[in-house]
């Protein structure tokens, strides 16, 4: 079998502009452009690694110091999954033909989810904030609508772990997860926070939503756990599992390693881009075969703090540690960078944006190849199990022929 990798670098909501039903799917998200924003505030930004490889060719125009690449393999894709969302981005990334979910604020379900918990022998307190609720089970977790994302698509969990172990936390997560059905349940916190630190964090939107503002909560910031709990995806049909069920190395590296499953693979949970990048970086010296995908969180997290500018520190640093990347990579392997969804810092408000993203594609001496507009971000799912010869995923067509 001949030693090749397939890399996929994922720049969480680097957005390219509206897709060209966000008027109607996201009403508001038409106007969204997440590299404009960017661009726009910092017009002398220079990414010379993402501009060779294509980016402003997926862009679609030139910017003050970043041009078109003659050299470029490059295209950008379409999301398919309902919404603008990083669980199910990457679902869909890895193969999986979206399920629908349901959209329901937690008031909507705070009832069902308390009795259910109750029964479990569980103690529950209803905290309130005016005619809004949730939820603090067992002193020290709460429960709530994820409000960093679509709102009314996820209920997050969180705790301050020094005072609560991950693995109870996760426990009370599985069974609020028992009850709905939403895309995602996701339990989460760290160390060093507490409770305080946690309940301080609160924030309501729209008037019909309350939850902890996650980067307020101070989790991030020590010792973070977490794990996405989805709705109505079969791990049997997505790429890692295809790949390990037929002995081909799998490593996940960042927020993906929470979101996706990988059980006969390597999945470690990072957020700090250098560090996650560098740990990419340190499997491609030592795996000759492989499927690796990493996912750079930060960027997400900028664009949810409407921080156009550390937004553009974030892109500085992972286009030099691309580079690094690129250079241990061999004339066999592949490498796509792209991103799962819109994330527009300067939108207006701290949620995802239904965007085109785009596919930048290293693949030795391969020069000029378009793959035009995805309907799918599953073809790269497609493509990764086309590359190893293994069976299809669910959903996705490869595009390996075009870059021959």
């Amino acid at each position: 079998m001949m030693d090749k990798r397939f890399v996929v670098i994922v720049l969480d909501g680097f957005g390219i502009g509206a897709m060209k039903d966000a008027a109607t799917a996201r009403p508001g998200d038409e106007i969204s452009n997440t590299l404009g924003s960017i661009l726009k505030d910092f017009p002398k930004l220079k990414l010379p690694t993402l501009e060779k490889l294509g980016l402003m060719n997926a862009y679609g125009q030139e910017s003050e110091c970043m041009k078109f690449s003659a050299t470029a393999c490059f295209g950008k894709s379409e999301l398919i999954h309902f919404g603008a969302d990083t669980f199910m981005g990457h679902q869909e990334i890895m193969g999986t033909l979206p399920k629908q979910p349901q959209v329901q604020p937690f008031q909507e379900k705070i009832d069902c989810v308390y009795e259910h918990l109750k029964s479990l022998n569980h103690k529950v307190e209803v905290r309130h904030n005016k005619n809004l609720r949730y939820l603090l089970v067992d002193d020290y977790c709460t429960v709530a609508d994820n409000i960093d994302a679509d709102l009314g698509m996820a209920y997050n969990c969180t705790a301050p772990l020094d005072f609560m172990p991950f693995e109870k936390e996760l426990e009370i997560g599985h069974q609020v997860r028992d009850v709905v059905t939403v895309n995602r349940v996701i339990p989460f916190g760290g160390t060093a926070t507490t409770i305080q630190d946690i309940l301080n964090a609160e924030e309501t939107r729209e008037g019909k939503f309350i939850g902890i503002h996650a980067v307020k909560s101070k989790s991030y910031e020590h010792g973070y756990q977490c794990r996405h709990l989805g709705y109505g995806v079969d791990k049997n049909v997505q790429t890692p599992t295809l790949l390990t069920k037929q002995g081909i190395p799998v490593s996940l590296f960042g927020k993906v390693a929470d979101i996706v499953a990988n059980d006969d693979g390597k999945s470690v949970s990072c957020v700090d881009t250098n560090d996650v990048l560098n740990l990419t970086i340190e499997e491609l010296k030592t795996m000759k075969r492989g499927f690796i995908c990493t996912n750079v969180q930060e960027t997400d997290l900028a664009g949810h703090s409407q921080d156009s500018k550390w937004y553009m520190e974030l892109l500085k640093i992972a286009d030099k540690k691309i580079a690094e990347i690129i250079k241990l990579l061999h004339s066999e392997d592949i490498l796509i960078v792209m991103a799962d969804h819109g994330n527009d810092p300067n939108i207006g408000h701290n949620r995802h944006t239904r965007e085109n993203i785009p596919l930048l594609i290293w693949h030795g001496e391969k020069v000029g190849r378009k793959v035009g507009l995805r309907k799918t971000m599953s073809d790269v799912g497609a493509s990764a199990c086309d590359f190893f010869d293994v069976n299809m995923p669910q959903n996705g067509s490869s595009f390996l022929d075009i870059l021959k």
